[in-house]
């Protein structure tokens, strides 16, 4: 398969870290440099700082557009639209003109062409369910954070190896959940890791504590009778809730 003609390869230098806490040392630097204002590196620290990515996926761009105002208000401060949201790019552009502070991206993106569009649309990360490599070779030029879907050890050192500055945990409750995420960062502990699927506001403070830099929400921010109710002031009261337990054991763990 080709490799997609709108990037440039890069690699990573590995070398683990021997501190336990979130302190920005513990991430390995690329070889070429990322200007420390660079929109990948900002994506990255404001979903660490959060902890929280919200991911919205909706049956047509205007509830999609009113679910996540509601979330944003609520204080997520880092959302992701499904690509098989009906208007995903206009949605998206609308929230990135009212919403400047916000962190926003673009998930299971599967297509470098998707990719393009979402970084034209104002995404300042792609999420995929899987490892793409033609987004993740490609990314390289646009300074967007891609993070990529991984399940398996080979599958974490592949993606890291190949230039990935961060990895998605997927289906990480199927996996085994915390435990999994808990068992995966014995050995990759140099490996920011973000944990993805059937994850509930609950378990946010767990995942966390045992190494996830974030972890992704959905049904737990964008409940499924909330969306089909238009019950907007739900979604803001569980973005409220998230908000709150996220950025709490971020700081807790801050060194």
């Amino acid at each position: 398969m080709a490799i997609a003609s709108f990037s440039l390869p890069f690699t990573y230098l590995q070398k683990p870290s021997s501190c336990s806490c979130r302190c920005s040392s513990s991430f390995e630097k690329p070889i070429f440099a990322f200007s420390s204002n660079g929109i990948a590196n900002k994506a990255l620290q404001e979903i660490r700082n959060s902890g929280v990515i919200a991911c919205l996926r909706a049956q047509n761009a205007d509830l999609a557009n009113r679910a996540a105002r509601a979330a944003l208000d609520g204080g997520i401060s880092a959302l992701e639209i499904v690509m098989s949201t009906p208007d995903v790019f206009e949605v998206l552009r609308n929230l990135v003109l009212d919403y400047p502070a916000k962190t926003f991206g673009v998930g299971t993106v599967l297509q470098a062409k998707d990719a393009k569009d979402s970084i034209k649309a104002g995404a300042k990360f792609l999420m995929s369910p899987a490892t793409v490599m033609d987004i993740l070779v490609g990314v390289s030029e646009s300074d967007v954070l891609y993070i990529p879907g991984v399940m398996t050890p080979t599958e974490i050192l592949s993606a890291f190896s190949a230039g990935a500055r961060i990895v998605k945990v997927y289906p990480v409750s199927a996996l085994g959940g915390v435990g999994y995420i808990s068992a995966l960062k014995r050995p990759f502990s140099h490996i920011p890791m973000v944990a993805s699927q059937g994850i509930t506001i609950d378990l946010i403070e767990q995942y966390i504590s045992q190494g996830a830099s974030a972890v992704v929400l959905s049904d737990a921010i964008f409940d499924k009778e909330a969306m089909s109710q238009r019950n907007f002031d739900r979604i803001y009261q569980l973005a409220s809730h998230a908000t709150l337990q996220g950025k709490q054991v971020v700081e807790r763990l801050e060194c």
